[in-house]
């Protein structure tokens, strides 16, 4: 197998632990609306999906009127934008893992189901943006995870193969993406799993195949 040459992260649940944030502000937004999903939902359901792929789903399941779907997700997105000025701050470990990578060569890239102004945002406040070769939102490509299409447009910018990448993932769909694209895949359970050490591991299991 080819060396690895580039890791591929996705953001939410890897490097930022933004997960009860989107449900938080998701459900500010419905309950406008007098909607509200569950925590359960939401990790099921709604976990690494779009917002407004997440407003189809709940259209089908509460009949939330489409007509209302630009006004939910425009209301979400000051919603989080709020959350992420409040919580979102540097984790050491993440700094060391992507300072120690982009050193030693590799390209890094941050490939997010989220749209562009909240990765970018999130990126700048926990002080990782200057690490990255690449970032590839939903609104860069026509379909969004768990279709690899992210990813694949992410080795095409980079110049990299399949064969030459980690994706690093956390949710379902995700992994389902990462898997499709042809990439080897670092399965995490939270934030705290995405360190140096558990990435190299799986770049030299790479190298010795």
């Amino acid at each position: 197998m080819s060396r690895i040459k580039a890791i591929l992260f996705d953001m939410d649940g890897v490097l930022i632990d933004a997960k009860e944030w989107h449900y938080e502000a998701l459900n500010k937004a419905l309950g406008l609306f007098g909607l509200e999903i569950s925590m359960y939902d939401h990790l099921t359901s709604f976990d690494g999906l779009p917002t407004k792929v997440k407003l189809q789903k709940l259209s089908k399941r509460f009949f939330l009127p489409e007509s209302l779907h630009s006004f939910v997700n425009k209301m979400k997105q000051i919603y989080t934008v709020e959350l992420i000025h409040e919580r979102c701050h540097p984790m050491f470990h993440h700094e060391y893992a992507l300072s120690k990578l982009h050193q030693e060569g590799y390209k890094l890239a941050v490939c997010s189901n989220s749209i562009r102004n909240t990765i970018e945002l999130m990126m700048d406040k926990a002080e990782l943006s200057s690490y990255l070769d690449l970032i590839v939102s939903n609104e860069d490509v026509k379909n969004a995870k768990p279709d690899p299409e992210m990813y694949l447009t992410a080795m095409n910018k980079l110049g990299v193969s399949p064969s030459e990448c980690i994706v690093v993932e956390d949710n379902y769909n995700g992994i389902l993406a990462g898997r499709a694209s042809g990439a080897s895949v670092l399965e995490v359970a939270t934030v705290y799993d995405v360190t140096y050490e558990n990435i190299m591991q799986l770049v030299r299991n790479n190298e010795n195949d």
